[in-house]
């Protein structure tokens, strides 16, 4: 069974993947929704992997 720690982890990862696709999807309820769960849970660590997971999720030839 996972510690608290870890399921936190988990939980962080799923946030990080699911960010990106609801942006990709335009829902910016969701998108508000998910952020502010992230904050409650975010370290450092899991910034740069959502500054990752968004610039992957940008179209080509997109800026902002």
């Amino acid at each position: 069974m996972p510690t608290a720690p870890e399921t936190a982890r988990n939980g962080q990862a799923d946030l990080i993947e699911a960010i990106p696709e609801a942006v990709r999807d335009g829902d910016n309820r969701t998108v508000r929704r998910l952020l502010a769960r992230f904050a409650e849970l975010a370290t450092i660590t899991d910034l740069y992997a959502l500054r990752d997971a968004l610039d992957t999720a940008r179209p080509p030839g997109a800026h902002g």
